[in-house]
């Protein structure tokens, strides 16, 4: 396996580092990482990054050029991964958006819905969420109960959606409705693009266990759509969603680039807690655990890469993306455990009143989530089972 970059590749690395030197907010570098808490204030600052990384040049890179992308490569994709994780760069607010939704449109909206939403999503002028999972239809999403009726030019839809990220900064959605009943849960379902800012749309926050406001509940009321905005055709909603899905693979990168500045972090608190006047860091059970959590993480990067050396040669990312995507998800949680167990009972203190860095706190509490967006833990453990080991489909009922 080659792990070295070509000359293209590594003058694409220095410019990118180059421009994150020079327009990260302020003290960002120093580790002053401090977003707003309030949800407007949160919105202007990510909605601000979303502007400038559009204006650099730097959101959805792997666009077309005629788009405003970069029309990366793949490597590219990931040395930019690589790299927003070695600075951890502030989130990208329209990350549904530039990830997939623009994406999907590139590869199968009409032309009138690439000149309509496209350039909207790059620059952040349009947030985008993903309406796809109901307090009944997680994991199970062909289970979803939204419903959309035809009248006239107009689809009216009613239903509920959960776990919404950032629909309340939203001003649109890519949603999925039922648009027939077949009998056949994976048919009779169409793809909406629905405009957030309309009377029959309500969305009510969830407050997660880390105190924030970034998920929310969907409540469709006779909320309209027209004919121009259903993506693909018309009760085919589902293999829409997939190709959606397929573009959620750079999304493995980052958590597997995160892991490997999160093992860093890691260590460097062990050394700066100490136990009876001694670093953490020179207890010999302490070392042993460290050097579990590094052998996992390098494992972890090397098999990231043996896949992706896969995608490149067939083109197409394969079943093994599950693979990444569970054992990131899962190493990530008990990284962050483990980081709590390091400061014993004050693992307790909340923000300013904490022991070290409140982020440790506040991350473990979001770690829970690791395992069940983008597919549960179980999911991905089927399609392992079922995709790359060959054994017998779980028996659904």
């Amino acid at each position: 396996m080659d792990f070295s970059y070509s000359e293209s590749e590594l003058l694409f690395q220095t410019e990118l580092r180059t421009w994150l030197e020079e327009n990260l907010p302020e003290g960002w570098l120093d580790g002053n990482r401090n977003i707003p808490a309030d949800n407007k204030g949160k919105g202007e600052f990510l909605r601000d990054w979303q502007r400038k990384l559009s204006e650099g040049g730097w959101a959805g890179i792997s666009w077309p050029v005629e788009y405003g992308g970069r029309g990366a490569t793949l490597i590219e994709e990931v040395i930019y991964e690589q790299e927003m994780a070695r600075v951890k760069a502030p989130p990208v607010l329209n990350i549904i958006g530039t990830a997939m939704v623009g994406p999907t449109l590139l590869d199968i909206g009409t032309e009138e819905q690439k000149e309509k939403y496209v350039r909207k999503i790059l620059n952040g002028e349009e947030i985008w969420c993903q309406g796809y999972s109901e307090p009944n239809a997680g994991s199970d999403l062909a289970s979803l109960q939204t419903k959309a009726v035809k009248q006239g030019d107009k689809w009216i839809i009613n239903g509920q959606k959960i776990w919404t990220s950032y629909a309340h900064l939203s001003d649109r959605c890519f949603l999925l409705a039922r648009t027939e009943n077949t009998g056949k849960k994976h048919e009779g379902i169409t793809a909406f693009l629905v405009k957030m800012d309309q009377p029959g749309v309500e969305t009510r926050g969830i407050r997660s266990i880390n105190d924030q406001y970034d998920f929310n509940e969907v409540y469709l009321n006779d909320a309209v759509a027209d004919d121009a905005d259903i993506v693909g055709e018309v009760n085919n909603g589902w293999k829409v969603s997939l190709t959606l899905l397929s573009h959620e693979r750079v999304g493995v990168a980052r958590q597997t680039f995160r892991l490997q500045k999160q093992f860093d972090e890691l260590v460097e608190l062990a050394e700066t807690l100490e136990k009876n006047g001694r670093p953490l860091i020179l207890d010999p059970i302490v070392q042993q655990n460290l050097a579990i959590f590094r052998a996992k993480t390098k494992a972890l990067l090397f098999s990231y890469y043996r896949h992706l050396t896969n995608s490149i040669r067939t083109g197409k990312p394969g079943p093994e993306g599950s693979m990444d995507k569970l054992a990131s998800s899962e190493l990530g949680q008990e990284m962050l455990a483990y980081a709590m167990s390091l400061q014993g009972a004050e693992n307790t203190l909340w923000k300013e009143d904490a022991l070290v860095d409140a982020s440790w706190q506040r991350d473990y509490l979001r770690s829970f989530g690791y395992t069940i967006e983008g597919g549960t833990s179980e999911i991905q453990k089927n399609i392992v089972a079922e995709r790359i080991l060959g054994l017998p489909k779980d028996i659904k009922k």
